[in-house]
């Protein structure tokens, strides 16, 4: 996975400390009401397309870019479905970083689903009844956007994915 140079140039002051870092996501459904998934090249694990905005960069601007250069899919974010810190990871070389993500749930307006980057591995559309085995954060991300819910706020009572 490509490291922003932006974050290169904070390693070299902070090493491997802890990271506060933003981070976008989005449950992309098509006009068939199909799920849009990468398979990561980083985990091996199916999950929603996401990443990091560049500094300045909008939320909703970072995922449509995101979406596009991983997927080649467009897209138009309609709503926010959740604003959430992440547990902090702990990557291969040892760097610490730990995520608040903002997920949208984003319209597919073009393009056709193809690998568009060394991100992942593969990438199609899966009905939402028949996800592959993937990350719980992902899974919660698309039952929160199948309910039609509003946003959810971590620390704000309930349980995500509940109706």
């Amino acid at each position: 996975m490509a490291i922003p140079d932006f974050i290169r140039d904070l390693r070299t002051l902070i090493g491997d400390k802890l990271l506060w870092m933003p981070g976008v996501s989005a449950v992309v459904l098509d006009e068939e009401g199909r799920v849009l998934l990468g398979l990561r090249s980083d985990t091996g694990e199916w999950s929603i397309i996401g990443g990091i905005p560049e500094p300045g960069e909008q939320p909703a601007a970072a995922i449509v870019r995101e979406v596009f250069e991983e997927t080649s899919v467009r897209c138009v974010p309609e709503r926010v479905l959740l604003v959430e810190a992440l547990q902090r990871v702990v990557y291969p070389n040892g760097d610490v970083c730990q995520f608040m993500d903002t997920c949208f749930l984003a319209r597919a307006v073009g393009g056709e689903a193809r690998v568009n980057d060394d991100e992942s591995l593969e990438v199609g559309w899966f009905a939402v009844d028949a996800l592959p085995p993937m990350e719980s954060f992902a899974v919660a991300r698309i039952k929160q956007a199948a309910m039609d819910a509003p946003t959810w706020f971590a620390g704000s009572g309930g349980e995500l994915g509940e109706g």
